[in-house]
């Protein structure tokens, strides 16, 4: 079981899956809405349990996608593609620390240098 939240807890995210493998989304509407790429794991729909469903607010993003966020911090949370069965979650609110290397392998991108998590760096 792996466990998120957003930035107040007013949403928490259960995730009934195994070790799931991030991605990271380089494109303009992923970049507008987080500031640099989005960090996110590709996670069944029938594993997913939102807590405090009334708290997030769905953004239709385009005819197949809409983005989830917390309606008191903003955090952004989901990324849910309507007509598939899985919903992108955010990667780095996960309650546990991991030791996740994403590789940033993006041909626009300036730099070869691997993302690190927090905890992969030292952080606490």
């Amino acid at each position: 079981m792996h466990n998120a939240s957003c930035l107040c807890g007013a949403v928490g995210i259960d995730v009934d899956a195994a070790e799931m493998a991030p991605n990271a989304c380089h494109c303009s509407m992923c970049r507008k809405q987080s500031g640099h790429y989005w960090a996110s794991v590709d996670v069944p729909k029938t594993a997913l349990t939102i807590h405090g469903a009334e708290n997030v607010a769905w953004y239709q993003a385009s005819e197949k996608v809409r983005r989830g966020f917390c309606k008191t911090c903003g955090s952004f949370l989901f990324f849910d593609a309507l007509f598939q069965d899985w919903t992108a979650i955010a990667y780095l609110p996960m309650t546990r620390a991991t030791i996740t290397t994403l590789p940033m392998d993006c041909p626009k991108t300036a730099s070869d240098q691997p993302f690190r998590s927090l905890a992969a760096a030292g952080a606490k």
